[in-house]
């Protein structure tokens, strides 16, 4: 019996584009409520927790994991998956998660530990941490795909930053902690413009591993990082996938951007009230 598509493959396979660029569409659709929160509450949950990490696939820096209990009576409007959010509104939202949430912690894990156990270990390490440096005990967690080292109940919840408030809320402070300390590290390391790219893998950023070799805080266990003492023929190939990567990313974004625009008015208008 064949094998199942995931709904990222067939949206890349018929519009004929990247799976990271169909990945973008499908989280775009998807509407990110508290419907899991209400779920764990009417089960006797009474500090339902969201958690989720980000910079998981960044070749450079710590991954950083974000724990948040949002409070039932206050809603947070504009709560959505960090990644589709511009940076000053993750900010600003960032700010009213902290103010008006019952409790939110971060918590990082660092390269040597990343190199040791494997980014996947290291992701569910941070996010065990985070949880226990919140101020209060969960009594259920809602986590993003997967299950953590934790003794409590716990949802697992695929695209998770993009259905539930508590986790989006997680996802947006962790963003917004680790991308400013991306800022700190770029003047220390500026040939990798990790202020703009956050250690992701862009063009910039290989080009700069390629002739220049990775840093101390790389990831050396990653591709693109040990490569870059690799043979120039490797790493052009590396760019032109990249290339051609980018361009479909960008196409679809653009796309995106034009039918939304009516819709980030609103969620920027809501962010200012």
């Amino acid at each position: 019996m064949p094998r199942k598509k995931s709904k990222v493959r067939q949206i890349a396979e018929e519009r004929g584009i990247s799976q990271s660029a169909a990945k973008a569409r499908l989280l775009k659709t998807l509407h990110c409520t508290t419907r899991f929160e209400k779920q764990a509450w009417e089960c006797g949950a009474k500090l339902v927790a969201g958690v989720d990490e980000v910079g998981r696939g960044s070749l450079f820096g710590a991954v950083v994991a974000g724990a948040c209990i949002l409070d039932p009576e206050y809603r947070i409007r504009g709560l959505r998956d960090s990644k589709l959010l511009a940076e000053k509104d993750r900010e600003k939202l960032a700010a009213r998660i902290k103010q008006h949430s019952i409790a939110w912690a971060v918590a990082a894990v660092d390269v040597a530990r990343i190199d040791q156990m494997n980014i996947y270990h290291a992701s569910r390490l941070a996010m065990a941490e985070a949880v226990a440096a919140l101020a209060v005990r969960p009594d259920h967690l809602l986590i993003d795909a997967m299950k953590i080292e934790y003794d409590c109940p716990q949802t697992k919840i695929i695209h998770g930053d993009a259905l539930s408030a508590s986790i989006a809320a997680a996802s947006i402070v962790a963003k917004v902690h680790r991308d400013a300390l991306m800022r700190e590290w770029d003047p220390v390391y500026p040939i990798y413009g990790l202020a703009s790219n956050k250690g992701y893998y862009t063009q910039k950023h290989l080009r700069a591993l390629r002739e220049h070799g990775p840093s101390p805080l790389h990831r050396q266990s990653f591709a693109p990082v040990w490569t870059a003492v690799a043979p120039q023929e490797v790493l052009d190939f590396m760019l032109e996938k990249d290339v051609a990567e980018d361009d479909a990313v960008a196409a679809a974004t653009a796309a995106l951007k034009q039918e939304e625009t009516l819709a980030d008015e609103e969620l920027s208008q809501l962010l200012t009230d």
